[in-house]
């Protein structure tokens, strides 16, 4: 019979819990709707912080928030507790006068996520500004005919005056899984990755391909398993840059494991009993999983917790 765990109440999965009204519809309202508004700071990969006491505030109004450095573009997330709330991009020579005043923190999405530093209900909102600025950033020009493009619908498109192409924000989707065979599961091992961290196998979904069929695909290229039945987990925007991650498990049909170096430094079975232990940072050599941030500490935590695909 299977062992199964309770590894306690489940920690929240980053930039899923959406606090924000997109309000698609209002758009195309102009200058009007920013009378009010508040915003997120970004510079690149960083996100700019108020001070205030202990705690970390994200949240500037829309006039102060342009005022911190040279700002570029500024694109509407949508509506917060009936506020309207944007995204702005600033220079990254803001950074250092910034940091120097005391009053401000810079700092990536990522550290903020793993640190709390700010309340949770905003880490979505930031996951949105992020990957649409950086979208912006990529695809200044037209990929049709070459000319630069201008920024229409608070960020929500992009025109070609030459051609009249319209662009659109993109979202790459990733499949990242889980392999089973009853009591073990198959994790693998990035030489990029922190000592003795261990994740699910993940790659991008390609063109014609189902989600399904990519889970299946990326295992076998990346591990030499091959699986057949797969279930969908849960899902998760990942801005880094502007991915969607979606989280399965997959039923392994073979088992003996071949690695893609180019891809991977190790792949290897875990029992369930080792895989609870490194969720809960308590493994003999060390060994851990992803935290909780991220979707892959959520796929194998239900998976240990009783999740099963097999059937």
């Amino acid at each position: 019979m299977s062992t199964r765990f309770n590894l306690g109440p489940p920690p929240s999965l980053a930039y899923a819990a959406a606090s924000i009204d997109r309000a698609a519809h209002r758009r195309n309202e102009g200058a009007a709707l920013e009378a009010g508004a508040e915003a997120y700071a970004l510079v690149g990969e960083a996100v700019v912080l108020k001070k205030i006491g202990a705690a970390m505030d994200p949240l500037f109004a829309l006039s102060d928030a342009r005022a911190l450095g040279a700002a570029g573009e500024s694109v509407f997330l949508g509506v917060r507790n009936g506020v309207a709330t944007y995204g702005v991009s600033i220079e990254a020579a803001a950074v250092e006068p910034l940091k120097a005043t005391g009053r401000y923190f810079v700092i990536d999405l990522r550290s903020i996520a793993v640190q709390g530093l700010v309340d949770g209900g905003h880490l979505a909102a930031l996951a949105q500004a992020k990957a649409l600025l950086a979208w912006h950033v990529r695809h200044r020009f037209c990929a049709n005919c070459g000319a630069p493009t201008v920024m229409i619908d608070a960020g929500w498109r992009r025109d070609c005056p030459s051609c009249q192409a319209q662009h659109f924000p993109r979202t790459d989707p990733v499949a990242i899984m889980l392999a089973t065979d009853g009591d073990r599961c198959l994790l693998g091992r990035q030489a990029r990755f922190g000592t003795g961290m261990w994740s699910c196998l993940a790659g991008f979904i390609e063109p014609g391909e189902t989600i399904e069929d990519a889970v299946r695909r990326e295992t076998f290229e990346e591990a030499g398993i091959r699986c057949g039945n797969v279930r969908y987990f849960a899902s998760q925007p990942w801005p880094f840059p502007m991915s969607l991650m979606i989280g399965c498990h997959a039923q392994a049909l073979t088992f003996d494991i071949t690695v893609d170096k180019t891809e991977l430094e190790d792949a290897r079975w875990f029992a369930r009993e080792e895989a609870a232990a490194m969720l809960s940072r308590q493994h003999a050599q060390g060994l851990s999983t992803p935290p909780p941030i991220a979707i892959a500490h959520h796929i194998i935590r239900a998976w240990v917790e009783g999740a099963s695909i097999a059937g």
